[in-house]
C-alpha cells in the first residue's frame, strides 16, 4: 500500500511540474499569439487565440494520460499499451466506466489517478478564465 501511494503521489507531482511548466510556456507567449493573429484574424483574433489555447491544455493532459499510462505499464499492472492508455484516460478524465480495472495489488493509483486528472482540470478552466480575460 505504501509502495503504491508513493508511486502515485511521485506520478501527481510530475504531473503537476508537466503542467506547470507548459502553462507557464503558453502564459509567456500569449500576448505575442494574440498581437499575430490580431494583425491577420482581425475580428477573429480572439477567437482563434483561444481555440489554440484549449488545443494546447488539451495536449498537456493528453502528456499527462500518456504519463499515467507508462506508470501502470511499467508496474505491470497491464500488460499492453492500449488498456494502459485506456485506463488511463478513463480514470483521469473521472468517467471511470469500469469495464477494466486494475489489479488489487494497484488499485489505489485508480483513484489516485482521478484525483489528478480532477485537480488539473479545475487548474485548466482557471487558467482558461485568465487567458479569456486577456483577450479582452
Amino acid at each position: 500500500m505504501i509502495f503504491q501511494l508513493a508511486i502515485g503521489s511521485l506520478v501527481i507531482a510530475i504531473s503537476v511540474a508537466i503542467q506547470a511548466e507548459m502553462f507557464n510556456l503558453l502564459s509567456t507567449r500569449f500576448d505575442m499569439l494574440l498581437r499575430f493573429e490580431r494583425r491577420y484574424l482581425h475580428r477573429f483574433a480572439n477567437t482563434g487565440a483561444i481555440i489554440l489555447a484549449v488545443l494546447f491544455i488539451l495536449l498537456v493532459h493528453s502528456i499527462n494520460v500518456w504519463l499515467w499510462a507508462v506508470v501502470f505499464l511499467l508496474t505491470g499492472a497491464f500488460k499492453t499499451l492500449e488498456p494502459s492508455l485506456y485506463f488511463a484516460l478513463v480514470s483521469y478524465t473521472t468517467v471511470g466506466f469500469g469495464d477494466i480495472t486494475l489489479p488489487p495489488d494497484w488499485r489505489l493509483l485508480s483513484g489516485m489517478t482521478a484525483a489528478n486528472g480532477f485537480l488539473l482540470f479545475g487548474w485548466s478552466t482557471a487558467y482558461m478564465v485568465e487567458l479569456v480575460r486577456r483577450t479582452a
